[in-house]
């Protein structure tokens, strides 16, 4: 919906009203505004219209636009100046604001100069310096090699560096199987009768030996040869023979290197 306004010197779109003074095709002072208020409050009041918000809020912006306008107008003062007056103002105070910014820079340089000028004062040049009869002879780097040893310090340079071998025949490997050890244990734990695992290890002296009995027992008590228990906590683990055949199926051995 377009509202329209009716006033002496103008009828029509409110919209185009405010075109018209913007391009100063008609005079804002000379618009009486109270009657296009006086049609507007008319226009809320009329129940059989139903009007939009965003039409309602249009005509607001209008009507503020206007008021502003004719106020500015009205009143004395540096605001009663033309809008192309005023932005000829505008555009004096940005050069004299870069003029200013411009007239800092050069202040902060001179005070940088005047700055380094003084610690210069401070230095004092050396007056003297050497000897005119003083002569610095650098030292002959070839003094004394013949050419035999430059070719010989040559080849020594090209020639094929070995390559470094690290030899462990020293080292001596301890090596011990789970399933060896498995089957030593079904061969000796039958006639040895209940006991446990600290007494088991007593003659081993090397960890990997007493890891690789421990592993040996687990691969026992999985094939159901024999019992583990442990009566309290962080207590001796004793073991107990279940079988009392000695044929063990090794082939449901797994083999593990210690």
């Amino acid at each position: 919906m377009t509202f329209v306004v009716t006033t002496p010197s103008f009828s029509g779109p409110v919209e185009l009203l405010l075109q018209l003074i913007s391009r100063h095709e008609l005079d804002v002072l000379e618009v009486a505004l109270s009657p296009i208020v006086d049609e507007f409050v008319a226009t809320l009041r009329d129940e059989t219209l139903h009007l939009d918000v965003e039409e309602l809020s249009e005509f607001l912006l209008i009507a503020a636009i206007l008021l502003e306008m004719k106020s500015q107008r009205l009143l004395p003062g540096r605001d009663s100046a033309e809008p192309d007056e005023e932005f000829v103002g505008w555009e004096e105070r940005d050069v004299l604001l870069a003029r200013l910014l411009e007239l800092r820079t050069y202040s902060a340089l001179a005070d940088a100069f005047v700055s380094l000028f003084e610690r210069a004062n401070r230095a004092f040049p050396r007056l003297r310096g050497i000897d005119d009869g003083f002569v610095v002879h650098p030292p002959d780097l070839l003094a004394g090699v013949t050419t035999a040893q430059l070719a010989g310090a040559y080849l020594r340079g090209i020639e094929e560096k070995p390559v470094p071998v690290v030899r462990l025949n020293h080292v001596t490997v301890d090596a011990v199987t789970v399933a060896e050890t498995v089957v030593a244990l079904a061969q000796t734990l039958p006639t040895m009768g209940r006991l446990s695992f600290r007494s088991l290890t007593a003659g081993l002296s090397t960890r990997i030996e007493i890891i690789v009995h421990f592993l040996a027992l687990l691969e026992l008590c999985k094939l159901g040869h024999i019992n583990l228990g442990q009566g309290s906590t962080f207590g001796d683990v004793q073991i107990e023979w279940l079988n009392e055949s000695l044929g063990l199926e090794i082939g449901k051995v797994d083999s593990y290197e210690g």
